[in-house]
């Protein structure tokens, strides 16, 4: 019994081992679906059952990772996977003929017992430094939210409200402080295309004091579960785990991720064939650096890198200027948008012509997919919801054109009373 024991938490360490490797190394293939598998394994394994369950779930964990094979070939957490359910079956004595039950047709554990109250529950299941406002020192000035977006071609909304168009194809990190990391890996939309989305999406929450431990939320397209990375919804065995939950609002489209204990709302959506991902987030925390850590590539935090940004007014122009000579863009998507229909497609959701709208337009020309209108219209919801400013829900582009002969305005009346003065001067000294 003793033994048996030893080599279920064996198992457990194999899934942790390939989750941690998996958000180390996010160059794995998006093909490859090995952290799905462990994670299944995980979930039909978490509570305790007779042998024959064990190996019946070692063998059903074994056909899923036998079927990743063409795609994972080569990938160093699909032969530990491999390698740890041998040593399992040898370990339990696991036949490797016999039944398989797919995880999720497991007999559910009980419902645990209706939640509290949130106020209710919030007092007891954690100390006041589990809860980030409470644990703020009394008589100091309520905290500062800020709001980070970043959704469809993709377009980002940086914590200091600017709003840029990036190419930024394959993993970017979003954000990276003491208490989480949020990394996005973005696809070509249209094969030669400049237009990518986001296709997978990691988050690690830091272990933290008493309140947490360390937990990876990892989604992808197709794949948004409403659970960590190890089967589990909340931040653990810890006094205050309840300050850290996932929220599942509508399966397999919309979970939202409540960190309380570090004040921090995160939503993350699949609209189409792609993920959308927005979050709110005090000052404080958001500019939390690790000790040596300079921040400069954090996107949330400095933007995109000037060689990655795309320009709205250049593709629009030239959008504008095919439709109004009567010709086709150039790489026109399969749903045949021009620069007007766009417009008027994208107006059914977007009434306001804000970055959003614009976004919404550019979507539409650069990869033809109907969807991204929705990924528009959800980011500008989201930005309702977490922004803590509402005269900062809009943001609209900025007229540099008409500040140039402002400027110049002012310039040029300025050098013109300086030579009137100079000649007033002149004039005075000749009569003296």
């Amino acid at each position: 019994m003793v033994m048996g024991k030893r080599a279920r938490l064996s198992a457990l360490e194999v899934c942790k081992v390939i989750a941690v490797f998996l958000s180390l190394f996010p160059s794995v293939s998006l093909q490859c679906k090995i952290l799905k598998c462990n994670s299944e394994f995980w979930a039909s394994t978490s509570n305790s059952g007779p042998e024959e369950e064990f190996c019946t779930a070692l063998r059903a964990y074994n056909s899923c990772v036998r079927r990743t094979a063409r795609t994972c070939r080569g990938d160093l957490a699909y032969h530990s996977a491999q390698h740890g359910i041998e040593d399992l079956m040898s370990q339990h004595n696991c036949s490797k003929e016999g039944p398989t039950s797919q995880p999720r047709a497991r007999t559910l554990p009980p419902p645990p017992p209706p939640q509290l109250p949130p106020d209710s529950q919030e007092r007891s299941d954690g100390p006041e430094v589990c809860h980030y406002e409470r644990s703020l020192p009394r008589h100091t000035a309520p905290p500062n939210y800020t709001h980070c977006g970043f959704f469809g071609d993709p377009h980002l909304r940086t914590f200091g409200d600017d709003f840029q168009t990036c190419k930024v194809e394959g993993a970017w990190p979003l954000i990276h402080n003491k208490y989480l990391s949020v990394q996005v890996t973005n696809t070509p939309v249209v094969p030669g295309s400049l237009a990518t989305a986001t296709s997978k999406l990691t988050i690690i929450f830091k272990n933290f004091q008493e309140c947490v431990d360390q937990k990876m939320y990892h989604a992808e397209t197709d794949e948004l579960p409403a659970a960590f990375a190890d089967g589990s919804k909340n931040g653990g065995d810890r006094h205050g785990a309840n300050t850290l939950r996932v929220v599942e609002k509508v399966p397999g489209q919309h979970v939202e991720i409540q960190a309380k204990y570090i004040g921090t709302t995160i939503v993350v959506r699949q609209v189409g064939r792609y993920l959308t991902f927005a979050v709110r987030m005090p000052e404080e925390v958001v500019n939390s650096a690790e000790e040596g850590d300079n921040q400069d590539l954090y996107l949330c935090l400095h933007g995109c890198p000037a060689n990655q940004r795309i320009d709205f007014r250049t593709f629009r122009a030239r959008a504008s200027e095919a439709h109004g000579a009567g010709r086709a863009r150039s790489g026109a998507a399969p749903h045949g948008f021009t620069y007007q229909s766009a417009k008027a497609k994208c107006k059914e959701r977007l009434p306001v012509e804000d970055l959003y709208f614009q976004s919404c337009v550019f979507d539409l020309l650069s990869s033809g997919d109907i969807n991204f209108t929705m990924a528009a219209y959800y980011a500008f919801e989201d930005v309702k919801t977490l922004h803590s400013n509402s005269n900062r829900y809009h943001i609209f582009e900025k007229k540099i054109g008409n500040a140039a002969p402002r400027g110049g305005g002012i310039l040029s009346l300025f050098l013109l009373n300086c030579l009137a003065v100079l000649l007033w001067i002149e004039c005075c000294s000749v009569h003296l």
